[in-house]
Protein backbone atom coordinates (compact mmCIF):
# COMPACT_ATOMS: atom_id res chain seq x y z
CA UNK A 1 0.00 0.00 0.00
CA UNK A 2 1.34 3.32 -1.35
CA UNK A 3 0.76 6.35 1.06
CA UNK A 4 0.75 9.92 0.56
CA UNK A 5 1.00 12.81 3.46
CA UNK A 6 0.87 16.28 2.80
CA UNK A 7 1.69 18.78 5.46
CA UNK A 8 1.47 22.56 4.65
CA UNK A 9 3.08 24.43 7.94
CA UNK A 10 3.81 28.40 8.27
CA UNK A 11 7.32 27.50 7.25
CA UNK A 12 7.32 25.07 4.49
CA UNK A 13 4.77 22.53 2.60
CA UNK A 14 6.26 18.41 2.45
CA UNK A 15 4.99 15.79 0.92
CA UNK A 16 6.23 12.35 2.06
CA UNK A 17 5.24 9.09 -0.18
CA UNK A 18 5.38 5.63 1.71
CA UNK A 19 5.22 1.60 0.62
CA UNK A 20 3.38 0.27 3.97
CA UNK A 21 3.94 -3.26 3.43
CA UNK A 22 2.41 -5.89 5.84
CA UNK A 23 2.47 -9.58 5.49
CA UNK A 24 0.07 -10.19 8.52
CA UNK A 25 2.31 -11.75 10.52
CA UNK A 26 4.78 -8.79 12.07
CA UNK A 27 4.68 -5.13 12.30
CA UNK A 28 4.30 -2.61 9.59
CA UNK A 29 7.25 -1.64 7.66
CA UNK A 30 7.27 1.37 6.45
CA UNK A 31 9.45 2.38 3.84
CA UNK A 32 9.88 6.19 2.34
CA UNK A 33 9.65 6.62 -0.92
CA UNK A 34 10.10 10.17 -1.41
CA UNK A 35 10.51 13.17 0.96
CA UNK A 36 9.99 17.16 -0.58
CA UNK A 37 10.12 20.54 1.10
CA UNK A 38 9.13 23.59 -0.30
CA UNK A 39 9.76 26.37 1.52
CA UNK A 40 6.36 28.76 1.06
CA UNK A 41 7.03 30.57 4.25
CA UNK A 42 2.99 31.05 4.48
CA UNK A 43 3.48 32.46 8.11
CA UNK A 44 5.17 35.95 7.04
CA UNK A 45 1.95 36.69 5.51
CA UNK A 46 -0.28 35.36 7.53
CA UNK A 47 1.42 36.62 11.26
CA UNK A 48 2.05 39.91 10.08
CA UNK A 49 -0.90 41.00 7.58
CA UNK A 50 -3.54 38.16 8.45
CA UNK A 51 -4.12 36.93 5.14
CA UNK A 52 -1.68 35.21 2.60
CA UNK A 53 -0.52 37.27 -0.53
CA UNK A 54 -1.88 36.50 -4.43
CA UNK A 55 1.83 35.63 -4.84
CA UNK A 56 1.99 32.97 -2.23
CA UNK A 57 -1.12 31.67 -3.20
CA UNK A 58 0.38 30.94 -6.60
CA UNK A 59 2.90 28.97 -4.63
CA UNK A 60 0.91 27.01 -3.02
CA UNK A 61 -1.34 26.06 -6.06
CA UNK A 62 2.14 25.18 -7.85
CA UNK A 63 3.36 22.92 -5.25
CA UNK A 64 0.14 20.92 -5.10
CA UNK A 65 -0.20 20.60 -8.78
CA UNK A 66 3.65 19.54 -8.59
CA UNK A 67 2.79 16.87 -5.29
CA UNK A 68 -0.18 15.67 -7.03
CA UNK A 69 1.50 15.03 -10.23
CA UNK A 70 4.62 12.99 -8.25
CA UNK A 71 1.91 10.85 -6.33
CA UNK A 72 0.18 9.87 -9.27
CA UNK A 73 3.68 8.98 -10.75
CA UNK A 74 3.87 6.87 -7.55
CA UNK A 75 0.45 5.64 -7.74
CA UNK A 76 -0.37 6.90 -4.47
CA UNK A 77 -3.55 4.25 -3.14
CA UNK A 78 -4.81 6.93 -0.56
CA UNK A 79 -3.48 10.52 0.60
CA UNK A 80 -4.28 13.26 3.16
CA UNK A 81 -3.28 16.89 3.27
CA UNK A 82 -3.31 18.91 5.67
CA UNK A 83 -3.05 22.47 7.00
CA UNK A 84 -1.85 24.22 10.13
CA UNK A 85 -1.05 27.17 12.03
CA UNK A 86 -0.59 29.38 9.01
CA UNK A 87 -4.16 28.26 7.63
CA UNK A 88 -6.00 28.41 10.67
CA UNK A 89 -4.77 31.97 10.81
CA UNK A 90 -5.00 33.22 7.24
CA UNK A 91 -8.62 34.82 6.56
CA UNK A 92 -8.35 33.87 3.08
CA UNK A 93 -7.93 30.30 3.97
CA UNK A 94 -11.03 28.94 2.98
CA UNK A 95 -11.06 30.50 -1.15
CA UNK A 96 -7.37 29.35 -1.26
CA UNK A 97 -8.92 26.06 -0.28
CA UNK A 98 -11.37 26.09 -2.70
CA UNK A 99 -9.25 27.15 -5.35
CA UNK A 100 -6.29 24.33 -4.67
CA UNK A 101 -9.08 21.84 -5.01
CA UNK A 102 -10.54 23.32 -8.33
CA UNK A 103 -7.20 23.64 -9.72
CA UNK A 104 -5.29 20.34 -8.88
CA UNK A 105 -7.99 17.63 -7.05
CA UNK A 106 -6.17 18.28 -3.57
CA UNK A 107 -8.66 18.64 -1.19
CA UNK A 108 -6.82 20.28 2.11
CA UNK A 109 -8.34 19.88 5.56
CA UNK A 110 -6.99 22.87 8.32
CA UNK A 111 -6.88 21.00 11.66
CA UNK A 112 -6.57 22.54 15.39
CA UNK A 113 -3.27 22.77 17.32
CA UNK A 114 -4.93 19.51 19.35
CA UNK A 115 -5.39 17.73 16.37
CA UNK A 116 -2.02 18.31 15.14
CA UNK A 117 -0.14 17.23 18.40
CA UNK A 118 -2.71 13.99 18.19
CA UNK A 119 -1.40 13.18 14.77
CA UNK A 120 2.28 13.71 15.65
CA UNK A 121 1.57 11.16 18.44
CA UNK A 122 0.26 8.65 15.80
CA UNK A 123 4.04 7.20 14.74
CA UNK A 124 5.41 4.26 16.65
CA UNK A 125 8.07 5.91 18.58
CA UNK A 126 6.75 5.52 21.79
CA UNK A 127 7.18 1.43 21.11
CA UNK A 128 10.62 2.07 21.20
CA UNK A 129 10.83 3.75 24.47
CA UNK A 130 11.62 3.35 28.20
CA UNK A 131 8.15 2.59 29.79
CA UNK A 132 9.38 3.98 33.60
CA UNK A 133 10.23 7.23 32.18
CA UNK A 134 7.58 10.13 31.03
CA UNK A 135 8.11 11.77 28.33
CA UNK A 136 7.38 15.38 26.53
CA UNK A 137 6.82 15.64 22.90
CA UNK A 138 7.98 18.87 21.79
CA UNK A 139 7.40 19.89 17.88
CA UNK A 140 8.24 23.61 16.94
CA UNK A 141 6.84 24.67 14.08
CA UNK A 142 6.51 28.21 12.26
CA UNK A 143 3.56 28.98 13.93
CA UNK A 144 2.67 27.05 17.09
CA UNK A 145 4.60 24.42 19.41
CA UNK A 146 2.70 21.45 20.56
CA UNK A 147 3.35 19.29 23.44
CA UNK A 148 2.63 15.66 24.18
CA UNK A 149 3.14 14.25 27.57
CA UNK A 150 2.55 10.56 28.35
CA UNK A 151 3.00 8.05 30.32
CA UNK A 152 3.47 3.98 29.86
CA UNK A 153 1.94 4.72 26.38
CA UNK A 154 -0.46 6.84 28.05
CA UNK A 155 -1.28 10.37 27.12
CA UNK A 156 -1.22 12.64 29.90
CA UNK A 157 -2.09 15.61 27.98
CA UNK A 158 -1.87 17.73 24.81
CA UNK A 159 -2.15 21.38 24.03
CA UNK A 160 -1.15 23.77 21.31
CA UNK A 161 0.46 27.26 21.92
CA UNK A 162 0.94 30.09 19.05
CA UNK A 163 4.34 30.01 19.78
CA UNK A 164 6.15 29.29 16.79
CA UNK A 165 9.91 30.16 14.75
CA UNK A 166 8.21 32.61 12.72
CA UNK A 167 5.65 34.94 15.02
CA UNK A 168 8.72 35.18 17.15
CA UNK A 169 10.96 36.42 13.82
CA UNK A 170 7.55 38.64 13.59
CA UNK A 171 7.73 39.83 17.53
CA UNK A 172 4.01 38.39 17.58
CA UNK A 173 4.42 36.37 20.68
CA UNK A 174 3.62 38.13 23.86
CA UNK A 175 5.09 37.87 27.62
CA UNK A 176 1.73 36.66 28.79
CA UNK A 177 1.70 33.83 25.74
CA UNK A 178 5.40 32.37 27.34
CA UNK A 179 4.14 33.08 30.91
CA UNK A 180 0.64 30.88 29.71
CA UNK A 181 3.03 27.93 28.42
CA UNK A 182 5.78 28.10 31.31
CA UNK A 183 2.78 28.12 33.96
CA UNK A 184 0.93 24.94 32.23
CA UNK A 185 4.21 23.09 31.74
CA UNK A 186 5.40 23.55 35.22
CA UNK A 187 2.26 22.93 36.17
CA UNK A 188 1.51 19.57 34.23
CA UNK A 189 4.99 18.54 35.16
CA UNK A 190 5.31 19.21 39.15
CA UNK A 191 4.61 16.04 40.46
CA UNK A 192 6.43 13.90 38.30
CA UNK A 193 10.25 11.98 38.57
CA UNK A 194 12.37 11.62 35.39
CA UNK A 195 11.19 13.36 32.51
CA UNK A 196 12.77 13.14 29.02
CA UNK A 197 11.73 15.01 25.83
CA UNK A 198 11.31 14.15 22.60
CA UNK A 199 11.77 16.42 19.66
CA UNK A 200 10.27 16.58 15.99
CA UNK A 201 10.59 19.86 13.55
CA UNK A 202 13.09 20.53 11.21
CA UNK A 203 15.20 22.43 12.93
CA UNK A 204 15.97 20.12 16.10
CA UNK A 205 16.38 17.54 13.03
CA UNK A 206 19.22 20.26 11.83
CA UNK A 207 20.72 20.62 15.55
CA UNK A 208 21.06 16.92 15.62
CA UNK A 209 22.73 16.40 12.20
CA UNK A 210 25.03 19.51 13.19
CA UNK A 211 26.01 17.64 16.16
CA UNK A 212 27.31 14.47 14.87
CA UNK A 213 25.87 11.69 17.88
CA UNK A 214 24.89 8.65 16.56
CA UNK A 215 21.00 8.34 15.86
CA UNK A 216 19.25 6.81 19.33
CA UNK A 217 21.52 9.19 21.40
CA UNK A 218 19.83 12.29 23.04
CA UNK A 219 20.92 15.97 22.94
CA UNK A 220 21.75 16.92 26.41
CA UNK A 221 19.85 20.76 27.06
CA UNK A 222 23.67 22.66 27.81
CA UNK A 223 24.24 21.26 23.92
CA UNK A 224 21.05 23.20 23.00
CA UNK A 225 22.12 26.23 24.93
CA UNK A 226 25.32 26.11 23.05
CA UNK A 227 24.30 26.10 19.98
CA UNK A 228 22.52 29.00 20.49
CA UNK A 229 25.08 30.87 21.64
CA UNK A 230 26.91 30.09 18.85
CA UNK A 231 24.62 30.75 16.52
CA UNK A 232 23.46 34.06 18.22
CA UNK A 233 26.86 35.33 17.83
CA UNK A 234 27.15 35.21 13.94
CA UNK A 235 24.97 37.76 11.62
CA UNK A 236 22.77 35.63 9.66
CA UNK A 237 24.79 35.24 6.29
CA UNK A 238 28.05 33.93 8.34
CA UNK A 239 25.48 31.77 9.82
CA UNK A 240 24.48 30.26 6.18
CA UNK A 241 28.33 29.92 5.41
CA UNK A 242 29.81 28.48 8.38
CA UNK A 243 27.01 25.95 9.00
CA UNK A 244 25.77 25.21 6.16
CA UNK A 245 22.56 26.32 6.69
CA UNK A 246 19.66 27.14 3.65
CA UNK A 247 18.70 31.15 4.55
CA UNK A 248 14.93 29.54 5.17
CA UNK A 249 16.44 27.44 7.92
CA UNK A 250 18.93 30.04 9.18
CA UNK A 251 16.79 32.28 10.44
CA UNK A 252 14.28 30.27 12.10
CA UNK A 253 16.88 27.69 13.87
CA UNK A 254 17.52 30.44 16.78
CA UNK A 255 13.67 30.92 17.92
CA UNK A 256 13.21 27.25 16.99
CA UNK A 257 16.19 26.44 19.56
CA UNK A 258 14.70 29.39 22.13
CA UNK A 259 11.25 27.13 22.36
CA UNK A 260 12.93 23.49 23.05
CA UNK A 261 15.32 25.28 25.36
CA UNK A 262 12.66 26.95 27.44
CA UNK A 263 9.83 24.02 27.18
CA UNK A 264 12.82 21.61 28.57
CA UNK A 265 14.12 23.77 31.67
CA UNK A 266 10.68 24.43 32.75
CA UNK A 267 10.04 20.33 32.41
CA UNK A 268 13.09 19.92 34.41
CA UNK A 269 14.33 17.44 31.18
CA UNK A 270 18.24 17.25 30.59
CA UNK A 271 18.40 15.36 26.72
CA UNK A 272 16.03 15.62 24.22
CA UNK A 273 15.86 12.64 21.63
CA UNK A 274 15.50 13.39 17.70
CA UNK A 275 13.90 10.08 16.12
CA UNK A 276 13.66 12.64 12.63
CA UNK A 277 9.72 11.84 12.85
CA UNK A 278 7.37 14.52 12.07
CA UNK A 279 3.64 15.16 11.01
CA UNK A 280 3.74 13.77 7.39
CA UNK A 281 5.40 10.18 9.45
CA UNK A 282 2.00 10.75 11.97
CA UNK A 283 0.02 11.51 8.55
CA UNK A 284 0.92 8.81 6.88
CA UNK A 285 0.47 6.57 10.30
CA UNK A 286 -2.94 7.61 10.80
CA UNK A 287 -4.07 6.80 6.96
CA UNK A 288 -2.86 3.47 7.60
CA UNK A 289 -4.84 3.36 10.85
CA UNK A 290 -7.57 4.54 9.22
CA UNK A 291 -7.53 1.95 6.22
CA UNK A 292 -7.12 -1.14 8.67
CA UNK A 293 -9.99 0.33 10.36
CA UNK A 294 -12.25 1.75 8.12
CA UNK A 295 -13.14 4.35 10.20
CA UNK A 296 -11.86 7.95 10.28
CA UNK A 297 -9.83 8.72 12.83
Amino acid sequence: MILGAIDIGSNAARLLICDVINNGSTKPEFSKLNLLRVPLRLGFDVFENGRISPFKEEMIIKTMLAYKNLMDVYNVNSYKAIATSAMRDAENAGSIIQKVFSETGIRIEVISGDQEAAVIYQTDIIENLDRDLFYLYIDVGGGSTELTFFTESQIEFKKSFNIGTIRLLKNQVSSSQWDEMKDFIKEKTRSQKKIMAIGSGGNINKVFSMSKRKDGKPLPILLLKDYYSELNSVSLHDRMILYKLKEDRADVILPALHIYINVMRWANADEIYVPKIGLVDGIIHQLYNESRSGVKI
